[in-house]
C-alpha cells in the first residue's frame, strides 16, 4: 500500500453513489478509504480498488463517529472527502418511527458536520483538498411524508453554501460542492419499499451519471450540482414560484406512500 498517495474518503461506499464515487476516484489515482455498516459488501468493493482500505462503521452511533473522525484527522494525505451516507423515513412525522428520524438527523447533519470538521482542519492547513456533501433535490422543497428528510438536506445545502463562501473569504483552494441529485438507481428506494414505477422513467437517473455530473462540477468550480436537465428547470421554476403556490402544489401533488427523493 502506498500511503503517500492522496486519499479519498467515502460514506455510505457500499452501493449506489457512494460506490460509484469510490470507483471513479480510485481511477483518478486516489487511494480511496470506504466507510459503510456492511463489511461484506465494503470488502468485496476493495478487492477491485487496489490499496482501498475499509472501515466498518455506523456513524449514526458516537463512537464509530469518533473513530472515523480521529482516522480523518491522523491523515496528511486526505485529499477527498465524500459525505454520502444516508436514509429516509417515510411516512407522516407524527407517527413515523422517532428513533429512526433521530438517526437519520445524527447522520445526514451531526456526522456530515464532524467528518467536514476534521478533514477541513489539515486540508486548510495543506491548502488542498475537496469536500463533496451528497444532498438532493428534496434540500430545495418541502413535502409532507419527508418532512424531517428534506429538512436535513436543506441544512446540509446551506452549510455547504456557508462553507464556501468562508473558504472564499480566507482565500482558500480547498473546494465543497453539493450535489443534489433526484430520483437515482440505488438501494435508497428500495429500503423505503418504493414502487420506482409510480415515477416517470425520465425522472430515474444513474448513479453513474449523478457521480460524473459531481466530477465535471468540480472541474467548472460549481458549488451546487443537479444532475438533469428536467431537475434544473424543475428547480429554476420552483424558484420563482409565490411560497404560498408551493405548499398548495405540494400538497396537492404529494404521494401518500412518503417516496423521498435522493
Amino acid at each position: 500500500m502506498n500511503l503517500s498517495r492522496p486519499a479519498a474518503l467515502i460514506t455510505g461506499a457500499s452501493s449506489g453513489i457512494g460506490e460509484v464515487f469510490a470507483r471513479r476516484l480510485a481511477g483518478q489515482g486516489y487511494r480511496v478509504i470506504l466507510v459503510a455498516r456492511r463489511r461484506e459488501r465494503l470488502e468485496k468493493l476493495a478487492a477491485d480498488l487496489p490499496g482501498a482500505e475499509i472501515i466498518v462503521a455506523d456513524l449514526t452511533a458516537d463512537s464509530d463517529l469518533r473513530r472515523v473522525e480521529q482516522f480523518i484527522a491522523a491523515r496528511s494525505t486526505l485529499e477527498f472527502l465524500v459525505n454520502n451516507a444516508g436514509f429516509g423515513v417515510p411516512g407522516p412525522y407524527h407517527s413515523s418511527d422517532l428513533e429512526a428520524q433521530d438517526r437519520m438527523h445524527r447522520l445526514h447533519i451531526l456526522a456530515v458536520g464532524r467528518l467536514t470538521h476534521a478533514a477541513l482542519c489539515g486540508m486548510m492547513e495543506r491548502r488542498k483538498g475537496t469536500i463533496v456533501n451528497v444532498s438532493s433535490v428534496a434540500g430545495f422543497l418541502q413535502a409532507p411524508f419527508s418532512v424531517s428528510y428534506n429538512a436535513t438536506k436543506a441544512w446540509m445545502n446551506s452549510f455547504t453554501a456557508g462553507l464556501h463562501i468562508e473558504l472564499r473569504k480566507l482565500r482558500s483552494p480547498v473546494r465543497v460542492q453539493a450535489l443534489c441529485p433526484g430520483f437515482t438507481v440505488t438501494e435508497f428506494h428500495d429500503l423505503l419499499d418504493m414502487d420506482r414505477g409510480s415515477i416517470p422513467q425520465s425522472l430515474w437517473l444513474s448513479a453513474e451519471k449523478v457521480v460524473d455530473a459531481s466530477l465535471r462540477g468540480l472541474e467548472h468550480g460549481k458549488l451546487f450540482v443537479v444532475p438533469g436537465w428536467r431537475y434544473r428547470i424543475f428547480l429554476a421554476v420552483a424558484a420563482i414560484l409565490p411560497q404560498s403556490l408551493k405548499r398548495f402544489l405540494a400538497v396537492r401533488f404529494s404521494r401518500s406512500s412518503g417516496n423521498t427523493n435522493k
